[in-house]
């Protein structure tokens, strides 16, 4: 009739919370991966109902879109649980992003607005990425 936890099963109950930053991490990367699957739809439409100048070119562009989003899905899901691959794969995705975003910002066919959608979640994920209780969170231990 003791109210009162036993410390042991205390201290797992809160070793196997996530931290807030992690959640929105994943979040973030979830967010990229259900953009990627809409842009791997769109391009199936698009294959099935417009005729492309390059057949080939089409069908890599979209095996390349649908690559990226299983990518991001498999990166949001590792992220949950703690995998520690996923802080490498998601630094490099986000600086892929980032030099896109630039480009967005430039030359003749610009589009800011694209530049900034892209710039504003990529920055945050690095910011999240390098916090340190996502760190600690998905640090293996060997």
């Amino acid at each position: 009739m003791n109210s009162k936890p036993n410390p042991g099963e205390q201290l797992s109950d809160q070793s196997s919370r996530r931290p807030i930053l992690l959640i929105a991490l994943s979040v973030v990367l979830g967010a990229e991966a259900a953009l990627a699957t809409g842009v791997t739809v769109w391009l199936v439409f698009e294959l099935l109902t417009a005729t492309p100048d390059s057949f080939a070119s089409a069908v890599v562009i979209l095996l390349l879109a649908a690559g990226l989003a299983c990518a991001l899905w498999a990166m949001a899901v590792g992220l949950l649980r703690g995998q520690s691959w996923v802080r490498g794969a998601a630094l490099t995705w986000q600086l892929l992003q980032i030099a896109v975003a630039i480009g967005c910002f430039q030359g003749v066919f610009a589009v800011p607005s694209l530049g900034w959608a892209l710039l504003i979640p990529a920055v945050i994920a690095i910011l999240l990425l390098m916090s340190p209780p996502v760190v600690a969170a998905t640090r293996r231990l060997s």
